[in-house]
């Protein structure tokens, strides 16, 4: 059908956003339960009370032994995930996996072709 000045076409971009999802949240623990000799303390999962397009609903907050303030955010943008340094705000690295971002903060769990933490 061609294109008609009286038809009004509107094109309307969702950004793409991942959640943090139930084998999201079993990754979190077995990395957080292997990763307490290395210094990691806890790990919660907290819901942001303002959402922004692109970005999760949801992130992920690491405490460390060395301070009592969290040391680390993990959430999503796009299809990215994004680790912070939660101290000084400032973004570590953006990774293509939940697991990949872990990993960057403290590699303790092997990393296997195919893992479904993505």
């Amino acid at each position: 059908m061609p294109y008609s000045s009286e038809v009004a076409r509107t094109c309307q971009i969702i950004p793409f956003q991942m959640e943090i999802l139930s084998r999201h949240t079993d990754y979190l623990s077995r990395w957080l339960d292997a990763s307490m000799p290395m210094g990691i303390c806890n790990a919660d999962i907290f819901s942001t009370e303002e959402k922004q397009a692109g970005t999760s609903s949801a992130y992920v907050v690491i405490w460390v032994r060395e301070t009592a303030d969290p040391a680390y955010k993990v959430y999503s943008r796009g299809n990215r995930w994004i680790v912070m340094d939660a101290i000084r705000d400032n973004t570590l690295g953006s990774f293509s996996s939940f697991a990949d971002a872990l990993n960057m903060i403290r590699p303790v769990l092997p990393r296997e072709k195919g893992i479904v933490a993505a």
